[in-house]
């Protein structure tokens, strides 16, 4: 059976191909019937899917990460695609190849490891070097750095995420310190790199993208934090200075309370590493959207919930434009009176640019 991938998938297709299970939720019909929903996923995005016979045997037959090979057919519902299976087996792991199922960093690992090795090189305080030094050196660590995502599903959700996240914010650190001088590099690039170190121990990512049990209870910031102790206490006379620094940087690069940060930033390098994170990551997470649609012709996205809005695409360069009238002249407007200048006290409530307001309630990973 050959691979057909999520994004190749067509309206009417009809689908004989193998998934990897995300997600899988049993659920009731309006007439008392059970169906499951399901979550499948490849290296090229997610589909949702739905069982509506014989849950009760087919549900027993497989779990979540496991592989399926699935016969249905594709379908538009609600402005998005969804395949209704008829039949689906188990597929043990060693017919499958894990690469056709995980999306990847588009960069190559090796590249990215050697610019981290230079910008290690390139600290001037031996401290800090060492630091850097110490986490690079442990193997079983960069396993883990090297192939982490950044997120379960906002920003670098991909093998390699977390190491490319990290690497784009130290390069915004260096783009704008001409600009603030003077700043300490140094402190700025450390923090840059390590401050979502936490996420090699927060996030699974062997099968589906999820949080560990210590993910769950602690969270990546502490767990961050804990790591950074661990590794300061085995450098011979670090300076306490730079470890305060440097864990405050870790703990605030949330920015605010109500995004998970435990302390918001106090320092001019805490304040700007919380900025670049928040910028990499809306930027990341805003392209990642857009592209999610390349079928599409409208020049909106399909609308996004975290951010509460749409967003307008790129027009292609050899698309004609529409031709654009000049406006019709307008009238001016007669003169408010007097009271009504004066305020009506209903001032209009101002706007609020900031998509993760009414999610701070929810236990969700954001940057």
């Amino acid at each position: 059976m050959s691979k057909i991938y999520i994004a190749d998938i067509k309206d009417r297709d009809q689908v004989d191909t193998v998934f990897l299970v995300k997600e899988k939720t049993t659920a009731m019909a309006k007439n008392g019937k059970p169906y499951l929903t399901l979550r499948l996923m490849d290296k090229t995005g997610e589909l949702d899917a739905k069982v509506w016979d014989y849950v009760d045997v087919v549900g027993a037959a497989f779990d979540k990460d496991d592989f399926l090979a699935v016969r249905g057919k594709a379908t538009i519902y609600l402005g998005k695609m969804q395949l209704v299976i008829a039949e689906l087996s188990k597929v043990p792991e060693q017919r499958v190849e894990l690469a056709d199922f995980l999306p990847k960093t588009a960069r190559d690992i090796a590249e990215m490891e050697q610019e981290l090795a230079g910008l290690v090189a390139s600290l001037e305080d031996r401290h800090l070097r060492s630091l850097m030094e110490s986490f690079l050196g442990d193997a079983e660590f960069m396993a883990g750095y090297r192939t982490a995502p950044a997120a379960k599903g906002m920003h670098h959700v991909f093998l390699g995420g977390l190491l490319e996240h990290s690497l784009a914010v130290t390069r915004l650190v260096d783009a704008i310190l001409p600009l603030y001088a003077p700043l300490n590099r140094d402190l700025l690039v450390v923090g840059a790199l390590l401050h979502d170190v936490g996420k090699v121990r927060e996030m699974t990512y062997y099968r589906s993208f999820d949080y560990t049990d210590e993910g769950k209870l602690i969270g990546h910031i502490t767990i961050g934090v804990e790591m950074l102790h661990e590794r300061i206490a085995g450098i011979p006379g670090f300076p306490d200075g730079y470890a305060m620094l440097l864990k405050h940087m870790l703990l605030s690069h949330h920015g605010q309370y109500e995004y998970g940060s435990p302390k918001r930033p106090k320092t001019l390098e805490a304040t700007i590493l919380n900025y670049l994170d928040d910028l990499d990551s809306k930027i990341n997470g805003i392209r990642t959207h857009i592209n999610r649609e390349p079928e599409s012709q409208s020049r909106w996205t399909a609308y996004h919930r975290l951010y509460d809005r749409y967003f307008f695409k790129d027009v292609p360069p050899d698309e004609e434009e529409e031709q654009i009238l000049p406006p019709l002249p307008v009238a001016e407007p007669p003169a408010k009176p007097e009271s009504a200048a004066a305020g009506t006290g209903r001032e209009r409530a101002g706007f609020q640019n900031n998509p993760f307001t009414r999610l701070k309630d929810e236990n969700l990973d954001l940057f």
